[in-house]
């Protein structure tokens, strides 16, 4: 039953893999197996993020908004590794705005950073997924694929369209061996979420009440549903969006 979920000798790729979920989900994978790479851009956290990983991890720093940057990095990691059996489009950023407050150029900064650079990322790899026969592509959504808040309309549209583009994957590369599925988080203990709180103040309480499991989430929660997405074991799991989130999408 174990080796269900063995991922020795297979490599996995994880953007914004040298902090909070990312890390979470690459640590993950790791301990079964993988070797994983990760990419960010910051480098210091990357480092710091390799020697949590183990001798087996790398990085490469990448700015994911350069449309020449998906194609490098996929070349990049064949080059180390000679294979890419896994992603983990993880990268992602928001901007806290009521709607009629949103720029153009922050509707677009959320966009191209959550949904257009995961789409040129994920076709990058699309042949070396293919060559491995059990590829695996796994997108970050989150509660607000589900869900409306007031304060982060170009965040929601993305996270909302990342589920429908990982329906599509799934639908078009299941006779290539590939699965897609999204995981989406609730509210996780994050830098990102910190900043959320320090602009929301009401929003630390509000979460606990309507969360079951009265806690925040910790990026450790997303070890296990990635090592167990990536595996052998989820083989015939395809086009789902998974909440980790402590029962909070169970409340009407």
């Amino acid at each position: 039953m174990t080796r269900m979920f063995d991922l020795t000798g297979r490599v996995a790729l994880v953007t914004g893999g040298n902090g909070g979920i990312g890390l979470g989900m690459a640590k993950g994978l790791a301990a079964c197996g993988a070797r994983v790479v990760i990419t960010g851009r910051d480098t210091a956290k990357n480092a710091a993020a390799m020697a949590e990983l183990g001798p087996q991890a790398a990085a490469f720093p990448a700015d994911l908004l350069d449309p020449a940057a998906p194609p490098k990095l996929v070349a990049d990691v064949l080059a180390l590794a000679g294979r890419l059996d896994i992603l983990v489009n993880n990268a992602g950023t928001n901007i806290r705005k009521r709607p009629e407050l949103v720029t153009d150029e922050e509707w677009a900064t959320v966009l191209n950073t959550n949904l257009t650079s995961l789409m040129r990322l994920t076709r990058a790899a699309y042949p070396a997924l293919k060559e491995s026969g059990r590829g695996r592509v796994i997108n970050i959504g989150s509660m607000l694929s589900i869900f409306g808040v007031p304060f982060s309309p170009a965040y929601g549209a993305s996270k909302g369209a990342v589920v429908q583009y990982t329906k599509s994957l799934a639908s078009a590369w299941a006779a290539d061996g590939i699965t897609a599925n999204a995981i989406l988080p609730g509210w996780i203990d994050t830098a990102l979420t910190r900043g959320a709180r320090k602009d929301v103040p009401t929003l630390h309480d509000s979460v606990l009440a309507r969360t079951p499991a009265k806690r925040w989430g910790d990026p450790s929660d997303f070890a296990g549903i990635a090592a167990f997405l990536a595996s052998d074991a989820a083989a015939f799991i395809t086009g789902t969006a998974i909440p980790v989130d402590g029962g909070f999408s169970t409340q009407g």
